[in-house]
């Protein structure tokens, strides 16, 4: 019985590694001790304590999952493997150039390269074609994309 206890404090205590060392070893070698603690009960013992010991390996293993993914994640421990950064915002918006007005450095047909306030930025117009040197103005900005028109 002392082997079988054993074993299942060190599965548990494996799988619970598994968080900190990746790799799946520490959760691989977890999961065959938990394997064997139940396979021991059921040779050393009546089927009835094979029983026990596979429903307390389930309701641990439920039990664990259920709080690794409650508590976990908003641990100290956890901070050092969740980015805490933001995925996706570039900060690429340009409000300020709205209605600015500028001249075309390339040919807009529909997109190309402008000066606004003094600024070289990648502009799209409304569908029409514009020559270089053209003065333009902003008539809409969405995130990166500047639309403008001929002045």
């Amino acid at each position: 019985m002392a082997l079988i206890f054993t074993l299942l404090v060190v599965g548990a205590a494996l799988l619970f590694l598994e968080t900190l060392l990746p790799g799946f070893v520490a959760g691989i070698m977890g999961f065959v001790c938990l394997m064997a603690a139940v396979i021991l009960g059921y040779q050393d013992f009546d089927v009835q304590t094979g029983h026990m010991i596979l429903a307390v390996v389930i309701l641990g293993l439920l039990v664990g999952t259920w709080c690794w993914f409650t508590f976990f994640p908003g641990s100290r421990v956890a901070k050092q493997f969740i980015s805490q950064g933001t995925v996706g915002e570039l900060d690429v918006a340009r409000p300020e150039l709205l209605n600015g007005t500028g001249v075309t450095l390339s040919p807009l047909r529909p997109s190309g390269m402008a000066t606004i306030h003094g600024q070289r930025v990648d502009v799209i117009t409304q569908g029409e074609f514009i020559e270089r040197g053209v003065t333009v103005k902003v008539v809409e900005v969405e995130g990166s994309r500047i639309v403008v028109r001929a002045a």
